[in-house]
């Protein structure tokens, strides 16, 4: 006997691990990449995507030696998964923020020495109004993930979808291993990279290539968040450039902090979306600017 057309069929579970990875393998042109960007395993995002064909009855990617793109069934799928994932967040959004919390993602330092600060002050202005940060290692630092509701970044966001305004400005440092002959001299310059190994963080870093001028450009190694980087440098294996903010937030025994006298400055952007702000927007983003222009 056939089932009737509405019964629900094992064949079509599909889940949203599947749809990131979909999604993450266009976005980035391979599996390696998306791998990168989702922070799992290359075998992880094939395994996903083949059970996502296997769920859907179709091929929604076409594999060749150079290049991965999608199928036309695949090109269909990847717009409702969008669809979906973005549901999904607006769902998470909508059930775990309270009128009592607002969330303030961060991939890497947060304010820096300002965050205690401007949580005190928010505090003294919104009394049972917690400012919480949290942590997400994405490049829209946990607001596209549904886990904050407004976000730190140090690069503008590209996404039509997020609005952003500048709220402060930082320096930029090097670090170093401590047993550097860079680590004793107390300013660094960016001519002082050339000719050796950087660590850059890909997804969430400051960092690019393009500071330098193409013939005295360093080495570079990627890496995964600031836990690594720390290490990697610390071990003697690598130097770094960052935000001030991290040299604030995130000292670390083996790796010294110098300032980069001619590195040019970061701008601190606060995102959301933009057809949803959250509350006392307009003040967070005045106590932020405060915080900062008081220490210029």
């Amino acid at each position: 006997m056939r089932d009737p057309p509405n019964s629900y069929d094992l064949r079509m579970d599909v889940d949203l691990r599947q749809l990131r990875a979909l999604i993450a393998v266009v976005d980035e042109g391979s599996f390696t990449d998306a791998a990168i960007a989702l922070g799992t395993s290359q075998a992880s995002v094939s395994r996903a995507v083949a059970a996502l064909e296997a769920a859907l009855g179709a091929r929604v990617l076409r594999r060749t030696t150079r290049q991965v793109a999608p199928t036309v069934v695949g090109a269909r799928a990847v717009r409702h998964a969008r669809r979906v994932l973005e549901e999904v967040a607006a769902l998470h959004r909508s059930v775990a923020s309270t009128p009592e919390q607002l969330r303030v993602g961060f991939a890497w330092a947060a304010l820096g020495r300002h965050t205690t600060a401007v949580q005190a002050r928010w505090a003294a202005a919104h009394p049972g109004a917690e400012l919480v940060f949290v942590q997400s290692w994405s490049r829209a630092a946990g607001l596209t993930d549904g886990v904050a509701d407004v976000a730190v970044v140090r690069q503008a966001p590209t996404d039509s979808r997020i609005a952003s305004a500048v709220v402060g400005h930082e320096a930029r440092v090097a670090a170093v291993p401590s047993g550097d002959p860079l680590a004793r001299r107390r300013r660094l310059r960016m001519s002082d990279f050339t000719g050796r190994m950087v660590g850059l963080d890909t997804i969430t870093g400051t960092t690019t290539s393009d500071l330098w001028p193409p013939d005295s450009a360093p080495a570079t190694r990627p890496v995964q968040g600031i836990d690594e980087w720390l290490t990697l440098i610390a071990a003697g294996q690598a130097i770094g450039l960052t935000s001030e903010a991290t040299s604030v937030q995130y000292p670390r025994l083996g790796v010294t902090y110098r300032p980069v006298t001619d590195a040019p400055p970061l701008s601190v952007w606060l995102s959301w979306w933009r057809d949803d702000p959250p509350p006392a927007l307009d003040d967070l983003k005045r106590l932020i600017r405060t915080a900062y222009e008081a220490s210029t």
